[in-house]
């Protein structure tokens, strides 16, 4: 199955993409997508920190609705969308 990852702020700048399609074998769970994401190779904005350390930080929507529990089951054609702490109010 492909899902597709959108990252935003932070999560934008440590992945050094706007979004990416993640190939993942059925019935993956969401960390396993978060697992697939920090492992791959890509080129990150000078200064930005690790990904992996962004994530874990991060809240997630699944088809733009709050994933809370990391072992949800995703479908082929999903999106998750990586959404670091926004500073302000």
């Amino acid at each position: 199955m492909v899902i597709t990852v959108r990252y935003y702020a932070a999560a934008r700048a440590a992945a050094g993409v706007e979004s990416e399609h993640l190939e993942l074998p059925d019935g993956a769970t969401l960390a396993l997508a978060l697992k697939a994401a920090s492992a791959v190779v890509r080129v990150p904005e000078p200064g930005a920190p690790e990904l992996g350390d962004v994530l874990r930080r991060c809240s997630f929507l699944v088809n733009e609705i709050a994933a809370k529990d990391s072992e949800r089951t995703l479908e082929d054609g999903d999106t998750v969308d990586v959404l670091p702490p926004f500073a302000g109010g």
